[in-house]
């Protein structure tokens, strides 16, 4: 992620809401990142994509704006989502917490700092617990400091994984105690994230369980930074795939084939798996057991394309970018 030439400290925001049935009120969520109360455009502010997932009944939502202004739209955005989604309504297969689930900031570019990204992540929670009185937080990454968990432990801390979440057994970091209608929300901020979703031609669940773990970072011979679930989708098993970036130069074991994307974050150097190595891996264990691909899905984009598309958004000043970005990027 090269340096600006317009100037602008890049910030992204991957907002995850429990919704993805109604796609209107997703839209809805959306474009209160843009536009105030009075229908005014924030300047400087796009959403690159909106992702829903019927299954999952989650959408995911691509907001970039510098990072002196993306708190605000952020947080119009999960205003919004509150006032709309229910969870004592919510169904779906996915394992979620909160109305809003994850606002997780990530730098898109070397202007932009780990304190930066940090003191708005923990503005936004501190912001969303006083504006919508009754939701609560929990911090993850660069925000939680001193000891900067990760997502992934700070989900297994919470009960995010369980079926049915414990919300009086949980002390969040930011807000009172989680209420059933709002939940919990996840906020935090890390280098770019990518979500990689590959899909096996099986309903076999305990097969897909076991290519998740064999691939997940933990394990042994893992890939670095893959933080994976197996879930049933539209009638087969996908393995979802969160992407972390990493810190370093890819493992000399695993740079065979397609090369390694890298950026730097405050100096330091980072990479992250691509997408064609995790189908590689997937397909490999699944044809083991004489299981076919569906296909491969990324849920938004690269660090790169997330960078290259936010310039491209707010240089030519298009706000609402998920209705064009296919024609854009063609």
């Amino acid at each position: 992620m090269a340096s600006s030439s317009l100037g602008r400290r890049l910030a992204a925001c991957l907002l995850n809401v429990s919704e993805a049935h109604r796609k209107d009120l997703v839209e809805t969520v959306a474009k209160a990142a843009l536009y105030d109360t009075e229908g005014i455009r924030r300047e400087g502010t796009a959403v690159l994509n909106i992702f829903n997932d019927q299954d999952y009944n989650r959408s995911v939502i691509t907001i970039v704006a510098s990072i002196d202004s993306i708190r605000e739209a952020v947080l119009s955005a999960c205003e919004k989502a509150f006032g709309l989604i229910d969870m004592r309504a919510h169904i779906g297969v996915h394992p979620c917490m909160g109305a809003v689930d994850l606002i997780p900031i990530y730098p898109l570019g070397e202007e932009v700092g780990v304190e930066d990204c940090a003191k708005e992540a923990q503005a936004v929670a501190q912001g969303l617990t006083e504006q919508v009185q009754g939701t609560s937080a929990f911090l993850f990454g660069w925000a939680d400091v001193p000891l900067e968990r990760g997502l992934a432990q700070r989900r297994k801390e919470m009960g995010w994984f369980k079926k049915i979440p414990d919300l009086q057994a949980i002390r969040p970091d930011v807000g009172p105690q989680p209420q059933k209608r709002f939940g919990l929300t996840g906020v935090g901020a890390s280098p770019y994230v990518m979500n990689c979703n590959v899909t096996i031609n099986t309903q076999d669940i305990t097969m897909g369980r076991r290519i998740a773990t064999a691939i997940r970072e933990s394990t042994p011979g893992g890939l670095p930074g893959v933080q994976v679930l197996a879930l049933p989708h539209e009638g087969a098993v996908e393995i979802a795939c969160n992407v972390e970036s990493v810190k370093g130069a890819p493992p000399s074991n695993m740079t065979a084939g397609e090369p390694w994307p890298s950026f730097s974050i405050s100096g330091q150097p980072y990479c992250h798996v691509p997408a064609s190595l995790i189908t590689t891996r997937v397909a490999e264990l699944a044809g083991r057991q004489g299981v076919g691909m569906k296909g491969t899905a990324l849920v938004g984009f690269t660090p790169h394309e997330c960078r290259n598309l936010a310039e491209l958004a707010l240089t030519q000043g298009i706000a609402e970018f998920w209705k064009d970005q296919r024609r854009i990027r063609m």
